[in-house]
């Protein structure tokens, strides 16, 4: 270590007290972190790359330091979805330091590793007061039976009006509207369960219409419309 002159010549201070760093809420129990294995949490952060075309959710379970499950949510960019495989294979075995200063090849899957980091060093993780946190396996709850991610995709010109396209349920193939034009409802078609009929052995029009779902007052719409094409539809 290099000290300046200026600070040799100096004469000695005590320091005084100094009680280290605050104890954080970490599964359950009070901890004062000072080396990573004493980091346990899990949590999300969600990025964003630098021109904000695309945005990712990133979910780490971390137990003694160790992220033991990722899960990596993107949307909004098509080369982000292949840094999201490259790093769903390389967090797992590695430390929150590790992970933090590892390249992960899009910005947005870094600044949500920031983003989670922060919030897991602080203790402000998902699991802060579960005795013993949350199981491995954790993660995939956040994306329910048919483990696909929750998307919302709306578009709307002050010329048109909206268009409901992507909903949690599913693809919206049908948006209901009232006698004043107005949307009541839709009708959506869930690709997971349709992919899980298919599997199972069901023909194509079956796993659709197995698959096909309403929300809303769809049965009052003076019409129905295909939101991508202004079509009529049933």
């Amino acid at each position: 270590m290099v000290i300046s002159q200026r600070v040799k010549d100096m004469c000695p201070v005590a320091q005084g007290v100094h009680h280290g760093a605050a104890p954080v809420p970490t599964e359950g129990k009070w901890v004062s972190n000072k080396e990573v294995k004493d980091i346990s949490g899990f949590t999300h952060g969600i990025g964003w790359c630098a021109p904000q075309q695309g945005a990712c959710k990133l979910s780490l379970n971390v137990k003694e330091g160790i992220i033991q499950e990722a899960l990596v949510e993107t949307i909004g960019c098509s080369g982000m979805t292949h840094s999201a495989a490259m790093a769903a294979e390389i967090l797992p075995g590695l430390t929150v330091m590790e992970a933090l200063n590892t390249d992960l090849v899009c910005d947005a899957i870094n600044t949500a590793m920031r983003e989670l980091f922060l919030q897991i060093v602080y203790g402000r993780t998902q699991s802060a007061f579960s005795e013993e946190g949350l199981p491995v396996g954790a993660g995939l709850d956040d994306l329910g039976k048919g483990l696909r991610s929750q998307v919302g995709t709306m578009y709307s010109t002050l010329e048109k009006g909206p268009r409901y396209l992507e909903m949690a349920e599913g693809y919206v193939n049908g948006i209901a509207l009232d006698e004043d034009g107005e949307i009541i409802g839709y009708k959506f078609v869930n690709f997971g369960k349709m992919t899980d009929f298919l599997k199972q052995g069901d023909d194509a029009a079956t796993a659709y219409e197995k698959a096909c779902g309403q929300y809303g007052r769809v049965a009052d719409a003076a019409k129905i419309i295909d939101p991508r094409t202004d079509k009529e539809v049933q």
